[in-house]
């Protein structure tokens, strides 16, 4: 055996490289780290409401550039800057003249230059005639029934019923009061509080915030019904929209959803969390057969729903997503090509519904579908899938986007073959976007059976109005007792 020879000493020289190599590899590492974080953070401050499928209510969060000022420079720099009031095709109201329920005669007053009293001149007619639309000035008013008893010539004795809306007891506010204050609260978004001073202030009416929940206690008792039959109406309907959005409701520190299915008659409303049992005890969507509009939301695409005949995204998202692709690539071509030949399917499916077609003809349809599976295909090829697990690898930005419209293409244009089904989810966003207005009004509401009431009801006046009924009207009759109830549709041959 050879004895081992000595390593010999490690030049300092080395050691120095060595040392600062690894130095220079963890700045390296450090400043890659800083780079991913300020991409994402510019990325997160350019997303919106306008490029995103962030809700508006976020558009004014801290380092949010809010989508309006980036429309308005654009139209502006394109010589397009939209002028101020009523814009074209908007529906307009104008003043006619009209009988007038009441007329007021106005004759001069004082004295003549000569002297003399004018109440004494001969009145020569009408000089010149001005209407006004006015309400009357509204005082609540003590109304006392008096129930008489009459007795029969055959001597049997009779008392009068008390009239809808009148209680058992010897004190009561008014079912038109009763309504005012659920429309105020529910519809229009007033506080408990300001409702109060509201009607004392309008009507004289002194109320109390206790009798404002009372009433909205008695109109969630009077609707239940008539929610079933909506949540039952929306079931059976062939197309249906379904969007969900955060709420605070309960003790501070949770955060609720508010999941929303709309038709164009029908809207309701279920309080729970965002997972597929709250989907489930809405208990719509269990027993639902007919075309699902929604966003990208996974449960929205789950397997358990057995039912379903099929899935439409809502163009709407995608062309937001796509707009936030050309701004993180604005070199890229094919996120305008998408945005392109979505909107260009999307208003021949307007065409087509103008003209009572059921499908966009494919001479239309195939061009524009090709052209976004061409744009797809490209994104694809320029934003590749960055390895790892599915559901635990951050993509870049549009990746998982065009993953969806290559993989659920069907779920993408299913509006161009059927225009029953509509391309966006709108009716669905204007449905729950005024719960974000009440939240915003009201804060959090600490019980989550108040807040299912207010979204009971809130789901009655919906329907109503889509219906083309009075939200007042319908109101008052159900603090009458006889509550307003949806029409079935008529079903076809």
């Amino acid at each position: 055996m050879t004895d081992a020879q000595p390593e010999p000493p490690a030049d300092p020289r080395d050691v120095l490289i060595r040392e600062q190599a690894e130095r220079i590899a963890v700045l390296e590492a450090v400043v890659a780290d800083l780079r991913e974080r300020l991409g994402a953070a510019e990325r997160a401050g350019s997303r919106n409401s306008g490029n995103s499928s962030m809700p508006p209510s976020s558009d004014d969060l801290p380092g949010k550039k809010p989508p309006r000022k980036r429309r308005r420079a654009a139209e502006r720099a394109e010589g397009k800057k939209r002028k101020r009031g009523k814009q074209p095709g908007a529906p307009g109201a104008a003043m006619r003249w009209e009988e007038a329920d009441r007329t007021e005669d106005h004759y001069p007053e004082g004295e003549c230059g000569c002297g003399r009293d004018l109440g004494e001149a001969a009145d020569l007619g009408v000089a010149g005639s001005y209407q006004q639309e006015e309400i009357p000035a509204t005082a609540a008013e003590r109304v006392q029934h008096d129930l008489h008893d009459v007795r029969c010539a055959c001597g049997k004795a009779h008392v009068a019923p008390r009239p809808p809306g009148v209680p058992d007891s010897a004190l009561s506010i008014g079912p038109r009061l009763r309504a005012l204050a659920v429309y105020l609260v529910v519809f229009q978004h007033v506080p408990v509080e300001r409702c109060r001073d509201l009607i004392s202030d309008v009507t004289g009416a002194a109320v109390s915030a206790g009798f404002i929940h009372s009433c909205l206690r008695k109109a969630a008792d009077l609707v239940s019904d008539v929610t079933r039959l909506i949540a039952t109406l929306i079931t059976a309907a062939a197309v249906a929209g379904f969007d969900e959005t955060t709420l605070r409701s309960g003790p501070a520190g949770e955060k609720k959803y508010v999941h929303g299915a709309f038709t164009e008659e029908y809207s309701a409303f279920h309080l729970g969390t965002r997972s597929l049992e709250t989907m489930r005890q809405a208990g719509i969507l269990p027993g639902f057969a007919g075309i699902v509009v929604s966003d990208r939301y996974q449960n929205y695409f789950s397997a358990s729903w057995e039912h379903f005949a099929g899935n439409q995204a809502c163009c709407a998202h995608l062309l937001r997503d796509f707009r936030d692709c050309a701004e993180t690539y604005p070199d890229a071509i094919w996120p305008v090509q998408a945005q392109r030949a979505l909107r260009g399917l999307i208003h021949a499916w307007h065409a087509a519904r103008d003209q009572q077609l059921s499908f966009i003809p494919a001479a239309v349809r195939d061009p524009l579908a090709r052209e976004f599976r061409h744009a797809v295909l490209a994104g694809l090829a320029s934003v590749p899938r960055i390895p790892g697990p599915k559901n635990g690898t951050k993509q870049e930005p549009g990746r998982e986007l065009l993953e969806f419209c290559r993989d659920r293409r069907s779920d993408v244009l299913l509006f161009t073959e059927d225009t029953s089904v509509w391309p966006t989810n709108n009716i669905s966003e204007r449905g729950v976007r005024p719960l974000k207005t009440q939240q915003k009004i009201s804060g959090r509401l600490t019980s989550d059976d108040v807040t299912q009431d207010r979204l009971d009801i809130r789901g009655y006046i919906d329907t109503a109005r889509k219906h083309g009924k009075n939200a007042m009207h319908v109101l008052h009759q159900l603090m009458l007792g006889t509550p307003w109830r949806p029409p079935a549709p008529a079903l076809s041959p």
